[in-house]
């Protein structure tokens, strides 16, 4: 690799190397929170941590240029123009001083592969090194798992990182097969991902656990391939969440060529995605389509509200948790506090709903105020 010297050099490497990590979603920001680019070209993300708490955190490429030739990556075979890279110590150093000026107060490391995959996790790990140790630092690390790590790799990454994190791209090995021809599914993706998981249930590895991300509509994959492989990722591979990104064509890429995956199917996948991991749904419950699709004309969870009569109106002041966070508009938080408000006093009004943080008005049809519609008290409102 080149060695960068000056500071100058350094400063415009690294804005480089934080514009190449665009893509990777596994520290995205909320859409109220929009990633900002400051004048001296840095992207700088409000990162959602485990805790639920946002940080500023600097989301950056150890090198760019990858060797693979992944059909939807810019990075491709080289890149699509001239390659960075910036060793260890330069990287470290460069966050220590972006940390020590309140610029950032947490790091996501990834990497374009060069020069193999453990060489790269090598570099990789060894900007964590320097950090822990040379400079001290105690914050929030997040680090890439490079696909065809050694064993020993993952072990060090997870004792040096708050989270970690290996891209699982595609649902299955045929469709990852279709996509990133470089990568080994099971040996080099879903091996990793359960070396984390095992230490995970040993207690080893009880920081911010471990995430993936799918890039959705590269591989031909149907909405229900998707949340199968998400449904197992939460069941077996203990994974703390995970990430969709609509696959948007990229010029020089094969996949160029291709209309772009509509951000509305993203966004079903992600409220498909919060209905398995927080609102206690099973699979087989998710309204899919007979081709295996996600209506984008309905949320999935008014969806299966609409199917299933039998179970409403539900009765705020008697039903469990479970039957509250079915209500449309209700989700784990509002449906908690309704049941601390309930503890106190008979909720009877909409402003009891308002207050627990839920969307009344969505929920309205489908609940029971005291025994009373709510649509009778929306009138007077």
């Amino acid at each position: 690799m080149p060695l960068v010297r000056t500071a100058a050099s350094v400063d415009s490497t690294l804005a480089a190397l934080t514009q190449a990590a665009r893509h990777d979603l596994s520290c995205a920001c909320g859409p109220a929170e929009p990633r900002q680019r400051g004048d001296d070209g840095l992207w700088i993300y409000p990162a959602a941590l485990p805790s639920g708490r946002r940080m500023p955190m600097l989301k950056v490429l150890q090198a760019t240029g990858c060797e693979r030739a992944c059909v939807y990556c810019a990075e491709r075979c080289g890149g699509q123009g001239r390659a960075h890279s910036l060793a260890p110590e330069a990287l470290a150093t460069a966050f220590v001083d972006l940390h020590r000026r309140g610029r950032v107060a947490g790091l996501f490391l990834s990497s374009a592969i060069r020069g193999g995959a453990v060489a790269t996790m090598d570099r990789m790990l060894a900007t964590s090194e320097l950090l822990r140790g040379r400079h001290g630092f105690r914050g929030y690390i997040h680090l890439k798992m490079i696909p065809g790590s050694r064993p020993d790799q993952i072990d060090r990454a997870m004792a040096l990182a708050t989270r970690v994190s290996v891209n699982m791209e595609a649902p299955t090995a045929a469709h990852l097969l279709r996509i990133a021809p470089g990568k080994k599914f099971d040996t080099q993706i879903m091996e990793p991902m359960r070396q984390v998981a095992r230490a995970i249930e040993r207690g080893e590895f009880a920081k911010g656990g471990q995430t993936t991300q799918f890039v959705v509509g590269a591989a031909g994959e149907t909405d229900r391939d998707l949340a199968t492989a998400a449904s197992v990722g939460y069941r077996e591979l203990k994974l703390a969440r995970i990430y969709y990104s609509a696959m948007q064509p990229i010029a020089g890429t094969p996949s160029a060529e291709r209309a772009p995956t509509p951000f509305l199917r993203e966004h079903r996948l992600y409220q498909t995605d919060f209905l398995l991991r927080s609102y206690g749904f099973a699979l087989d419950e998710i309204p899919f389509d007979e081709a295996g699709a996600l209506p984008l004309d309905t949320d999935p969870k008014t969806l299966w509200a609409r199917n299933h009569p039998e179970r409403f109106p539900v009765e705020v002041n008697q039903a469990r948790l479970d039957e509250l966070v079915r209500v449309p508009g209700i989700g784990p938080s509002s449906a908690k506090r309704l049941l601390h408000m309930r503890r106190e006093r008979r909720v009877r009004d909409v402003a009891a709903l308002r207050a627990a943080g839920a969307s009344w008005k969505v929920a309205s049809p489908y609940l029971l105020l005291d025994g009373k519609p709510v649509e009778r008290q929306l009138r007077l409102c």
